[in-house]
């Protein structure tokens, strides 16, 4: 578990770099932007629910940005596919059905 503290700060450089995401990206050549913000969604989504309610609820109109985005913040051994990822999703078990059970619950409320 991470303190309070570091969510909070984790959350406020997320932030940060989502603004600084277009001061960024305007002059620089390429799609440096495009990731900093990225970086930036992915550390607020992390670490607060109420950016990952606002989320879901916006994702739920827009299915093919839905999948994308969390392709990129899922972490990188369960994107690679394959029979490595079945082996560890039969290892984790029921911990992995009672997580979709939960974002469903989640989804549901919006």
């Amino acid at each position: 578990m991470r303190s309070e503290a570091v969510r909070l700060l984790q959350l406020m450089l997320g932030g940060f770099l989502m603004l600084l995401a277009p001061v960024v990206g305007i002059p620089t050549p390429g799609p440096i932007g495009i990731f900093v913000f990225a970086f930036g969604l992915a550390l607020v989504l992390r670490n607060s629910r109420w950016a990952r309610r606002r989320y879901l609820r916006w994702t739920r109109g827009y299915p093919r940005v839905r999948k994308a985005v969390d392709f990129g913040l899922r972490r990188k051994r369960d994107r690679q596919g394959g029979a490595r990822v079945a082996a560890h999703n039969a290892a984790r078990g029921r911990r992995g059905w009672w997580r979709r059970q939960r974002l469903e619950e989640l989804n549901d409320r919006g």
